[in-house]
């Protein structure tokens, strides 16, 4: 995002707060890899991940009245709305249709390398994930990580540690080197 953006971003979030469409595609536009990368993580499905955070946008509009603070927490307050749809995504999927899966490009040295730090994170409940994706994988700061979980900063990083230690259990030796 440009300097005179950052600098204009308490003016783009009030005229976007009253209608303006240009506004609000101007704040959002950088939220949305970290936002995608978010619900891929957690749904473990491109297209789900791409509708969630559709639905997380069309929320975000409609709610940005709604937004508690300044301009430098939109980020964590759209980041709680994805995590929130992905959840709402996750509880309804029971009965939709079986899709099947994405035929992966990787060579099969990066597959196997990166396919059991993946395996060991779906085997995580999508609570226990979500701490570690929004440290670790967006890499934002505790403060950020608690503001979108709705927690303290000291139970935000318990759960960022207690998750951390599970996951290094899920991993056997074979699988870390």
């Amino acid at each position: 995002m440009s300097t005179a953006v950052m600098e204009q971003r308490p003016q783009i979030l009030a005229r976007a707060a009253q209608g303006d469409r240009d506004s609000f595609s101007v704040l959002i536009d950088p939220l949305l890899d970290p936002a995608y990368r978010l619900a891929a993580v957690m749904l473990g499905d491109r297209g789900a991940a791409e509708d969630a955070v559709q639905e997380a946008s069309i929320k975000a509009w409609r709610k940005l009245r709604q937004l508690r603070g300044d301009a430098p927490s939109l980020r964590a307050w759209f980041l709680s709305i994805v995590a929130n749809e992905c959840r709402m995504t996750r509880r309804t999927r029971w009965f939709s249709v079986l899709k099947v899966a994405d035929v992966p490009t990787q060579t099969r040295d990066e597959r196997e390398s990166s396919s059991d730090l993946r395996r060991a994170l779906l085997r995580m409940a999508p609570d226990e994930r979500l701490p570690l994706v929004l440290h670790f994988y967006l890499d934002l700061p505790l403060d950020e990580v608690a503001k979108t979980l709705r927690v303290s900063q000291s139970a935000a990083k318990s759960r960022i540690y207690r998750a951390a230690k599970r996951l290094r259990a899920d991993l056997t030796m074979e699988e870390v080197f």
